[in-house]
């Protein structure tokens, strides 16, 4: 998967987020507050009952912070509202994804199998969250600290595909630059190859590393990934810097599915592959 919507961060804002999203996170928050109020609790009290701060829970409840999971399990049994705010959750992750990867995501959930080729940095759905964090942090316009935390929590809610069952079948092909690029620093290089080789065990998803010594490859037109979903025609989408885009057009479709493939053949074996990120992990 490449980063999802601007995968360095890169070109978003807060447009990103559409009147629908914002309704939403407005109409849980009245909920929280409703609730709170008929149990007789300030803002701080509740925050103290579930593990927030006062700040926090009067975010959520101005629909400005969408509330975590674990916000809303925990309102929902400390203001005793009998699951009502519990069933909240789906909605609010609904709403958490920007505007231009709420499609990529719908395909993703739907997707059946899953192929990437990453050319910058790690694919978006294999980062880990402080690896996401430094992206969004280097966005060119800046990006204040509440969108980053909510770009950041869209894309780690996108790898929930990843508990799936049954799983999707995935594949990914990285450049070795994306394994040597120290994007956050050492320490977080290190844990997102460490995230890498944990996720390459599992028999639904294979990893491979394309060398920068390579003389052959087919794909420096730049990153794609191409999804095939349970019901309906297959895609790909692409995106470069702020552009990102979901592709259905059965002619262009064929011609990425056939440059993947020739990718996988040129790059590393998935063993290979492994062998080889342990190597730069050892490296760094």
């Amino acid at each position: 998967m490449t980063g999802g919507a601007g995968q360095s961060g890169s070109g978003t804002d807060e447009q990103d987020w559409d009147d629908v999203a914002s309704d939403v996170l407005k109409m849980v928050g009245k909920q929280v507050k409703r609730w709170r109020e008929r149990a007789g609790l300030t803002q701080a009290e509740l925050g103290r009952a579930i593990g927030y701060g006062e700040e926090q829970v009067s975010s959520v409840e101005r629909g400005r912070r969408p509330p975590r999971p674990e916000f809303l399990d925990g309102a929902d049994e400390a203001l005793g509202a009998d699951g009502i705010l519990s069933e909240f959750k789906e909605d609010v992750e609904r709403a958490k994804l920007p505007r231009k990867v709420r499609d990529l995501a719908k395909l993703e959930a739907e997707a059946v199998e899953l192929g990437a080729y990453a050319n910058s940095v790690v694919p978006g759905l294999l980062q880990t969250k402080h690896y996401t964090q430094t992206l969004f942090e280097m966005s060119t316009p800046v990006l204040d600290e509440e969108t980053i935390e909510r770009y950041v929590a869209a894309r780690m809610a996108r790898q929930a595909i990843f508990d799936r069952r049954p799983a999707p079948i995935m594949s990914f092909v990285l450049e070795e630059v994306t394994l040597r690029r120290p994007v956050g620093g050492k320490m977080v290089l290190r844990s997102q190859m460490e995230r890498l080789l944990q996720i390459g065990q599992l028999r639904s998803v294979s990893i491979q590393v394309m060398p920068t010594n390579r003389e052959e490859h087919v794909g420096l037109g730049g990153s794609f990934h191409l999804l095939d979903p349970k019901t309906g025609t297959k895609a790909a989408h692409v995106e470069v810097q702020q552009f990102s885009r979901v592709v259905t057009d059965r002619k262009d479709v064929r011609i990425l599915e056939a440059r993947y493939g020739a990718i996988r053949a040129q790059a590393l074996t998935p063993r290979e592959s492994l062998a080889f990120i342990e190597k730069v992990l050892g490296e760094t």
